[in-house]
């Protein structure tokens, strides 16, 4: 299988990223799970993908959506990270994970689909990444609500998440400033990909029950399509040029 769905767009400012796209599992590797797992959380961002495709045809955008399940290999996590091939996630026992050949797994992945992005960002050279991923509104073992319908999250360039919030929250969007986490312990893709370049770039949690069905994908992707224009603008003024 390939390990992206990969979306082209004539604008080349704006590059658009979704790490857990797919809640996919290749025929050959038995996870141990009920398939049911699959279709939550732990499995796939739920309306991310959605999100993601909705927002690159707004855009005329390019976009990587991973392909694979987080449960499989977490795309979005450092080679050496323990939780990169998940033996339990969100209290649920993933067995098929346990003693898993970890380097083929990163081979056969997590390596290929970092370098498709390396090489887009290469050649791209975009003004922005934006990476969208959604959250729960509450973790299934134990854990307080989360208010937030959105969150901006960065680690140490705030080029881009400082105006994202503040234009969030002028929109009157309950907004997390690196919650539901935050972006300076878990941003693997962007620390890599953007920060690691120079790029301006924020990870998009949106509260998964504002995307679960189409008219929430439509109303978020509207107003990521908004908030891009907006960042585009912002970044220019600062003196980050659109490529």
């Amino acid at each position: 299988m390939s390990v992206a769905e990969v979306l082209h767009g004539a604008g080349q400012d704006v590059l658009l990223l979704c790490d857990h796209a797919s809640n996919a599992v290749p025929g050959d590797i038995d996870l141990g799970i009920d398939p049911r797992l699959l279709d939550l959380h732990i499995g796939v961002d739920i309306g991310a993908a959605e999100v993601t495709r909705a927002l690159a045809a707004a855009l005329d955008a390019p976009a990587i959506l991973a392909t694979v399940s987080r449960l499989v290999i977490d795309l979005h996590r450092e080679p050496d990270h323990a939780g990169l091939i998940p033996a339990a996630s969100d209290g649920h026992l993933i067995p098929g994970n346990v003693g898993a050949d970890r380097a083929e797994r990163i081979a056969r992945f997590h390596a290929p689909y970092h370098r498709l992005l390396r090489d887009q960002v290469r050649r791209q050279r975009p003004a922005l990444i934006l990476s969208i991923h959604s959250f729960t509104p509450q973790l299934e073992q134990g854990g307080s609500p989360r208010p937030w319908e959105v969150g901006v999250l960065y680690n140490r360039d705030a080029r881009a998440a400082r105006p994202a919030v503040e234009w969030f929250r002028a929109q009157g969007i309950v907004t997390g400033d690196n919650e539901p986490y935050s972006g300076r312990l878990l941003n693997a893709t962007l620390n890599r990909h953007a920060e690691a370049q120079g790029i301006p770039s924020i990870a998009i949690e949106i509260r998964n029950d504002c995307i679960r069905e189409p008219a929430g994908v439509t109303r978020w992707a509207t107003q990521l399509h908004d908030l891009t224009l907006f960042l585009r603008n912002t970044l220019a003024r600062k003196g980050v040029p659109a490529t």
